[in-house]
């Protein structure tokens, strides 16, 4: 196969989800219903909570469901497969149910992200392509969230994709940055394909060609007068590139009028060099002209440079967003939770470890968020059997499933389910929002939540509970499998 060719991500998954499917079609369990829950277990940087993103690129993913004759034709080549179940993927279309948490919602351990209902073949065929789209887009968002809150206002753009782990995490890695808050992204394509604000302006290589720094800041300055950011640090910022920046502005844009304009450090003292330019940019009347720095930040630097008193107008911030490297795996599940017998009865399913963490959640489930009405703000997330209702009218008893001595009663309330319908019978019933209105959902949605729970040391924990109902029948199906 030419690698250039257009690749089928329906073949991007893992190889046992083929051997079970063959299993399933061979042992007459094609068409039995499942249920399968994706969540995750644990908040990266040990957060408060995390952001969901990567649910547009699952929806593409569902939508072209299909197997091509190549395809066929290497499933063939492993001699593993029947011909009937080869016969059966040259038709295969995705016809199940699927309910997601929108983008930008804040989310948190142990509750469905994504819910599917479909035949045992199709909810497992999906399981791989719906993990690494969720597991890497949401790391991105959180990662992102939790750097564009550090940056306390000021504008953060994503300029990681020469160090992302490879093309694709470059290219939607900026989009789920930007739902995290970002304002945009160095890389051009995911402005082509998502919409991502790109833009740029030169490198330390622009200033080198040059006979001399003020040259290349002219010369910059005369081309792109309207979008004039330069870089400072090639030389020696404070002694040449800062002074040769003013020289620049005061002799190209100054006569023409214009005062936006920008500089931009990459290397040296951040904070002091920041407060150096700040005051000689001043001095010379370019009190317009932001400083925007990059150079190997996170949320803990950006943090320390604005205690320091660094003068920042807009961070840069690159290999440490793209690639969260500070905990660089989401670590997304996607299970079993319950399959229908032939009349149509829901039969709850339950995975059981030594250890607790990975025990699931059986049944189909709904999610609701608990906020409070005064407020405003997220109390708490109720985890409940399908077909369990909110009475808002009504106080509501929550109990925390691991210690059930541990409640709280709510009285003036509003329960929101947190999932929405995607897909009904394979067809899609989402509307897609637009990137915008997803970066502004998922703002306010995390201003929803308590400052302690947005705390980036020992956040308060948001409790995720179980209603009785739930909980009940997991304890008996513990005991029942014990």
């Amino acid at each position: 196969m030419d690698s250039q060719q257009k690749l089928n991500m329906t073949m991007l998954c893992d190889f046992y989800e083929l051997t079970m499917g063959n299993g399933y079609f061979q042992s007459g369990m094609r068409e039995r219903m499942t249920y399968y829950d994706a969540f995750f277990r644990r908040i990266p940087d040990q957060g408060g909570f995390a952001i969901c993103a990567g649910l547009e690129r699952l929806i593409d993913y569902i939508e072209n469901l299909h197997f091509t004759d190549e395809d066929i034709a290497y499933l063939q080549s492993k001699k593993l497969f029947s011909q009937e179940f080869l016969d059966y993927l040259r038709e295969f279309r995705f016809t199940g149910d699927i309910w997601a948490v929108p983008e930008g919602t804040p989310v948190f351990p142990r509750e469905p992200v994504v819910t599917v209902r479909a035949p045992a073949i199709q909810a497992q065929l999906i399981e791989t392509f719906l993990l690494l789209t969720m597991n890497h887009q949401s790391l991105i968002a959180t990662k992102a969230n939790r750097i564009v809150r550090a940056a306390q206002g000021r504008t953060v753009l994503e300029f990681g994709s020469r160090r992302a782990q490879g093309t694709d995490a470059a290219i939607t890695g900026a989009r789920a940055a930007y739902i995290g808050g970002c304002a945009g992204t160095a890389c051009t394509i995911s402005d082509q394909l998502y919409g991502v604000p790109a833009g740029g302006t030169m490198a330390h290589a622009w200033v080198q060609m040059f006979d001399s720094e003020y040259d290349a800041f002219k010369t910059y300055c005369e081309i792109y007068p309207t979008n004039a950011t330069l870089l400072v640090d090639t030389y020696n910022t404070l002694h040449s590139g800062i002074p040769n920046a003013i020289r620049a502005f005061n002799e190209v844009l100054r006569p023409r009028g214009i005062t936006k304009c920008g500089i931009r450090l990459d290397s040296g003292d951040i904070a002091y060099l920041t407060q150096a330019g700040r005051k000689m940019l001043d001095e010379a009347g370019w009190q317009s002209c932001q400083i925007s720095v990059s150079n190997s930040l996170d949320e803990y630097l950006i943090q320390d440079l604005l205690l320091q008193g660094a003068q920042v107008d807009m961070f840069g911030v690159g290999e440490r967003m793209i690639t969260a490297s500070s905990q660089p795996v989401f670590g997304g599940v996607y299970k079993l939770c319950a399959i229908e017998d032939q009349q149509g009865e829901i039969i709850p399913k339950i995975k059981i470890s030594e250890n607790v963490e990975k025990i699931t959640i059986p049944h189909f489930k709904k999610v609701y968020r608990i906020f409070d009405r005064a407020t405003g703000k997220a109390e708490a997330d109720y985890i409940t059997l399908y077909n369990e209702t909110v009475d808002p009218s009504q106080p509501l008893e929550l109990f925390d499933p691991n210690a059930t001595w541990k409640r709280k009663t709510y009285t003036d309330f509003v329960a929101r389910p947190l999932q929405v319908p995607i897909f009904q019978g394979g067809r899609l019933v989402y509307r897609r929002p637009a990137l915008p209105e997803i970066q502004r959902y998922c703002r306010q949605q995390v201003d929803t939540l308590w400052d302690e729970v947005k705390r980036f040391e020992n956040p308060h924990i948001y409790y995720v509970d179980l209603s009785e109902k739930l909980w009940d029948i997991r304890q008996t199906l513990l005991h029942q499998r014990r």
